[in-house]
């Protein structure tokens, strides 16, 4: 069982959320922190009901990682690929064209909104009543992030027909059910808070609408209690249960068209928004509804996730980074003791080869992997590479991933690139020859 966080450490955890509460000026806000399997500290601001973890709010955009969550399901039971074009599953839609992959990561170029009124305050109707023409494609396919709501629906309206029922009902028995979370709903149902608007000079409220958004609910309609958010964030740290695979689940969480290795950037990856914070990797999502404002996210290195609930349209300053930036500095996770390892490849093929006349290294991780980078202090590209059946090895992450790495004895071949032992190793076989005269100075 999760031990509780230390009584000093629930002080500053709450005194944030205080804080975030009363400059946001939200009527509610609910918050929590989950390590180790379960939800370790909690606490309500405002106007909260009591018990406050059982109380919905409205999650908005976290609802398209649980469509996601439905879509890679069907793309593990071999019903779909990534590369589908949508018209193979969902035909008579101006993105027939367009991948289910790009619609997972906003990269399809659909109109952020659906057409007709605003989705979030409007009861909506099928796909059809959308009305869709050529005119709600406003970017070509692949050539930039260009966040979409609608893309949103057109996967839950996917998922409906591949599973022969609602969305609703297929992530409910798919995804909510399985990980127990019974309090997530796509209407409110039983204890729910009701949402507002803040007015922005006066410390006054209007009630916000809440309706059944129809096709687009894919997009934002799920309700959800601090209890079952926690839930998902314990989900996205990996005790995924029979829903996904844990690799499936960190396929989700690779950025798409961005390079992690920036010190700091905001992605997306295949349905989970994928954020660097103070040298952070932070995955998971935010959520906005009118009258509702919502969080889930985790970090994953250090086995932490942050969740937050409020009834307020906006104003309110993001608070889950901070919360785990408060756990990490007042409980840091004591780390799993260094013990010794059998090497994937014999040790002697280790060590520094060079690119070139640029150094780099090839050692061995736990896990059976290996890791090709810069020496420590130099810049340089770096990847991790996972052993194949055919006994080549394949990059996971960074410059190299999906290209393959062969190992001789005298070179690795990396994608074509040939690292020697020497700078430009005569011996080896250098693409475009090593000059006979060898190393010396310039003519003069």
């Amino acid at each position: 069982m999760a031990e509780p966080v230390l009584p000093a450490t629930a002080r500053t955890l709450l005194a944030r959320t205080a804080r975030v509460q009363r400059d946001g000026r939200a009527p509610g806000l609910v918050a929590g922190v989950v390590r180790d399997g379960g939800l370790v500290w909690s606490a309500g601001r405002g106007d909260v009901a009591e018990p406050h973890a059982d109380v919905q709010y409205r999650l908005g955009s976290i609802s398209k990682t649980v469509t996601a969550v439905a879509v890679m399901r069907l793309r593990d039971e071999g019903r779909l690929g990534l590369d589908d074009p949508l018209d193979r599953h969902v035909p008579g839609t101006p993105f027939g064209d367009r991948s289910i992959g790009q619609l997972l990561s906003h990269l399809a170029g659909a109109a952020a909104e659906s057409p007709g009124g605003w989705w979030e305050r409007v009861p909506g109707g099928s796909l059809a009543d959308l009305g869709l023409t050529g005119e709600h494609v406003v970017l070509g396919e692949a050539r930039r992030f260009h966040y979409s709501n609608l893309g949103f629906g057109l996967l839950g309206e996917l998922v409906s027909r591949l599973r022969g029922r609602s969305w609703a009902d297929a992530v409910t028995a798919e995804v909510l059910a399985p990980l127990g979370m019974a309090r997530t709903t796509p209407r409110p149902s039983g204890r729910a808070a009701q949402g507002y608007a803040v007015h922005p000079w006066a410390d006054v409220v209007l009630p916000e609408p809440e309706h059944d958004a129809g096709v687009m609910a894919a997009a934002g309609q799920l309700w959800a209690t601090l209890a079952d958010l926690a839930r998902f964030a314990v989900f996205l740290l990996g005790d995924t249960g029979d829903v996904l695979s844990p690799a499936t689940l960190e396929e989700m969480a690779v950025p798409a068209g961005v390079d992690p290795s920036s010190p700091a950037w905001s992605a997306y990856g295949l349905g989970l928004q994928v954020l660097r914070v103070d040298g952070r990797t932070l995955t998971g999502h935010g959520g906005s509804m009118p009258g509702f404002l919502a969080g889930v996210f985790v970090d994953r290195e250090e086995g932490t996730g942050g969740v937050s609930l409020a009834n307020t349209t906006s104003g309110l300053d993001v608070l889950v980074p901070g919360l785990l930036a408060d756990l990490r500095a007042a409980e840091p996770r004591v780390v799993e003791a260094w013990r010794p390892s059998p090497s994937p490849v014999p040790p002697a093929q280790l060590g520094v080869w060079y690119w070139g006349p640029a150094p780099v290294a090839l050692r061995a991780l736990p896990g059976g992997l290996l890791h090709l980078g810069p020496l420590p202090g130099r810049p340089g590209r770096a990847s991790r590479f996972c052993r194949r059946g055919d006994g080549t090895w394949v990059g996971l992450d960074g410059y190299y991933a999906g290209e393959p790495l062969r190992i001789a004895a005298d070179h690795l071949d990396v994608g074509t690139f040939v690292f020697t032992r020497t700078p430009y190793d005569p011996d080896a076989p250098v693409p475009g020859g090593v000059d006979e005269a060898g190393w010396g100075l310039p003519p003069a």
